[in-house]
């Protein structure tokens, strides 16, 4: 990992504004995802991790916690401008840290269909068919931590 990049957990009420301005611009400028369904009522109950390369955010995602045994992995949007660095790859491992530390044994995402080759790569597991979320074709996948 880059000394530049740090990912952490998200504990100030203030880099609440930079996770949303980061979700805006990759979920609803970059891909046209309405706001109701991108800003779901859901954040206040997830653990959200925050990415900052040279102390600038340029990442998210949120973990929610379905029951004592499964995690979901959610809204991981990286800046168009820091891509192609890893940085998401970093920041679901750090989630699948932050899960395992909880004696979660499995996690699950809704993958982009067009990224579920990088979660492969990560131990995840396709499940079922291609379905339509928020207008973008996605992918469940499961990944058992422990």
């Amino acid at each position: 990992m880059s000394r530049d990049l740090i990912i952490k957990i998200v504990e100030l009420p203030e880099e609440f504004a930079a996770i949303k301005a980061i979700r805006i611009a990759v979920f609803q400028k970059e891909q046209g995802v309405a706001t109701a369904l991108e800003f779901d009522g859901k954040d206040e109950i997830c653990q959200h991790l925050i990415a900052y390369l040279k102390q600038e955010a340029v990442g998210t995602a949120r973990i929610r916690y379905l029951d004592n045994k499964t995690a979901k992995v959610e809204r991981l949007a990286v800046l168009s401008t820091a891509r192609g660095n890893g940085i998401g790859q970093q920041i679901m491992e750090k989630a699948l840290e932050v899960i395992a530390s909880k004696n979660i044994p499995e996690v699950v995402i809704h993958a982009q269909e067009y990224i579920k080759a990088l979660y492969k790569k990560m131990g995840f597991v396709q499940e079922g068919e291609i379905f339509i979320e928020a207008g973008i074709a996605h992918i469940k996948m499961k990944k058992i931590l422990l």
